[in-house]
């Protein structure tokens, strides 16, 4: 019979997993080359959120792009413009809190998942990725998730790819604010020129999702099982 009683160690780990986490991800987001290749996770997954909202709306995606500053772009066409723009900053939230929370519910499905993103990466390199520099970065994206998935304790997978959830979570709670650069260029910009909502709503309203994201995070504990 299994021991249900966690030692202090357990306990301290499952209460406090998410704050630890936190610390690491911002300590990694201040170094420089370390910090790249999680900048171009985040900058894929807000790409890619843009790609599947036109899709899910009877749009195509043309072509992603993503750019070494981790800045990207997703050319598309068709579909409803308000919830592409959208997407974006909201998605980017989506995938890191879903990454999370998949990855803390059962080693196995932390493991699927990990498969499943994998074959994300792959299909956008097969059907939308069209340049060198872009082939190369998601070629690096998806290094790191056969690099996960062929980890042989399931339970280190987990905690990196909660990890990864959480630096998605931080760049996108981070990334709108560099939209408030008085050019009006952008998702923001883009929606206000649909609603007449200004920029800094917008700007607002993807923040606080990712907050809203990280509170439901905070109040969960750790289950590595």
């Amino acid at each position: 019979m299994a021991n249900d009683k966690a030692t202090p160690s357990q306990s301290f780990w499952q209460r406090y997993h998410f704050y630890v986490l936190i610390l690491l991800a911002v300590i990694v987001r201040q170094i420089p080359l370390i910090s790249i290749p999680f900048n171009w996770l985040e900058s894929y997954f807000h790409e890619i959120s843009h790609g599947l909202a036109a899709l899910l709306t009877g749009g195509s995606i043309v072509q992603i792009e993503l750019f070494t500053n981790g800045a990207g772009l997703c050319t598309t066409r068709g579909g409803a413009n308000f919830v592409i723009s959208f997407m974006g900053y909201a998605g980017a939230t989506l995938w890191g809190w879903g990454i999370y929370k998949l990855a803390g519910a059962h080693k196995k499905i932390a493991q699927y998942f990990s498969y499943f993103i994998l074959i994300v990466l792959t299909s956008s390199v097969v059907f939308w990725v069209r340049d060198l520099l872009t082939f190369i970065i998601v070629a690096i994206l998806i290094s790191m998730f056969v690099f996960l998935v062929k980890m042989q304790t399931l339970k280190y997978l987990q905690v990196l790819l909660q990890f990864m959830g959480v630096i998605i979570l931080l760049n996108s709670l981070f990334s709108p604010m560099h939209l408030l650069d008085g050019r009006s260029m952008g998702d923001g910009a883009a929606l206000s020129q649909m609603t007449f909502v200004p920029e800094i709503i917008w700007v607002a309203i993807w923040c606080a999702l990712a907050l809203l994201a990280c509170f439901n995070l905070a109040k969960g504990r750790a289950k590595y099982d």
